[in-house]
């Protein structure tokens, strides 16, 4: 069986999480992961919320700009957290949405130089190294931390076009998969992944679209808006789109097909109001 986390969707309020994630450990969850998009709500500081309001689960980054960050001082943050938290802390990382890094003028000229060296720094200082870069977007110059972790956090990216897989696969521990993607595509995902050189040690992470409902006509006027979105931006039919939209008794066997096709951690992101009994729910059908 995959480990099974669940999002803390950027929409709900910040002041909300530590009860959120408090109660999706208690569900039986192993993981907790947190939204970083511009104008919503910092990672590394939700993050810490959700660590000082756990005990047990893992709070995963799902994920950063690496234009936004300076991998010194991301990795100073990250060092702190898996400090006092070791074995807890999932670091995840991604190009961006160009428009938004055009937004506040740290828009990349190579966005893929921009990521693979950014993990490469981080990676490099959180395990204790003296790290010189002079690359194409990141340069450091003989910088080393002085408190770096014990357990070195996983790396992982969220990437999705073929090129951005294959650096996934070359320098990350485990690629992101976004909503909507079923197990073909983690097929294809994975495939490009391991021309990359990923062994079966990379962790694939699927996020999917949450919601029990029986009753279909129901389900669909509460999670249509965002699977419209969803498909439009994945470029193919809303019925294509992969999720756990509908009866609770479907959610074991979906969940199996996602494992069957590679994916390590799937994560629930619920839908419409009320996500804890939503959460609940799922994983009491998966027999947590």
């Amino acid at each position: 069986m995959s480990r099974i986390g669940v999002m803390f969707d950027r929409d709900l309020s910040p002041e909300d999480l530590p009860a959120f994630a408090a109660a999706v450990e208690e569900a039986g969850a192993d993981d907790l992961w947190v939204v970083e998009d511009l104008g919503w709500a910092g990672s590394i500081s939700s993050v810490a919320l959700a660590l000082a309001a756990t005990s047990r689960i893992r709070i995963g980054i799902g994920i950063t700009p690496a234009p936004l960050r300076s991998p010194a001082l991301l990795a100073m943050e990250l060092a702190v957290l898996a400090r006092v938290h070791p074995g807890r802390v999932v670091a995840g990382l991604g190009h961006g949405v160009a428009e938004w890094m055009r937004q506040v003028g740290v828009e990349p000229k190579s966005k893929l130089a921009m990521l693979e060296e950014t993990i490469l720094a981080v990676r490099g200082l959180l395990q204790g190294e003296m790290v010189t870069l002079d690359g194409r977007e990141v340069r450091i110059d003989g910088v080393r931390l002085v408190h770096p972790p014990a357990v070195v956090p996983p790396i992982v990216t969220g990437v999705v076009r073929p090129r951005s897989l294959e650096l996934s696969g070359r320098v990350a521990d485990g690629t992101i998969i976004a909503e909507g993607n079923g197990p073909e595509q983690l097929g294809d995902a994975l495939t490009h992944i391991r021309r990359g050189g990923a062994t079966d040690a990379h962790e694939l992470i699927v996020f999917t679209f949450l919601h029990v409902n029986d009753d279909l006509k129901n389900a669909a006027e509460v999670t249509g808006t965002t699977v419209a979105g969803q498909a439009g931006w994945l470029g193919v039919p809303p019925e294509e789109v992969f999720s756990l939209i509908g009866p609770v008794a479907e959610v074991p066997g979906k969940v199996a097909a996602l494992t069957a096709a590679g994916a390590r951690t799937i994560v629930l992101r619920p839908l419409g109001p009320d996500p804890v009994p939503q959460v609940k729910a799922a994983l009491s059908a998966l027999g947590r």
